[in-house]
């Protein structure tokens, strides 16, 4: 199995994943992701084919946010 580059718009994804998970989920379980995120993003190839990590990035970009209460 020969790993396959990413293109422009999967790193893109990625990289606005990792940014999103860190509002996402407060604290050290955001940071992980976040860090994991960018870790691929940088290495950029894709292996697994789209498996546990775009289904993430799916997760992350289509979870809504919660809305911080109005004081």
């Amino acid at each position: 199995m020969n790993p396959v580059p990413m293109d422009h718009h999967e790193k893109m994804r990625l990289r606005a994943a990792a940014f999103r998970a860190t509002r996402l989920y407060p604290g050290p379980v955001g940071e992980v992701l976040s860090r994991e995120l960018l870790t691929w993003e940088e290495f950029g190839y894709r292996l697994g084919g789209r498996q546990l990590v775009m289904r993430l990035v799916d997760h992350v970009l289509k979870t809504p946010l919660t809305q911080p209460d109005a004081a």
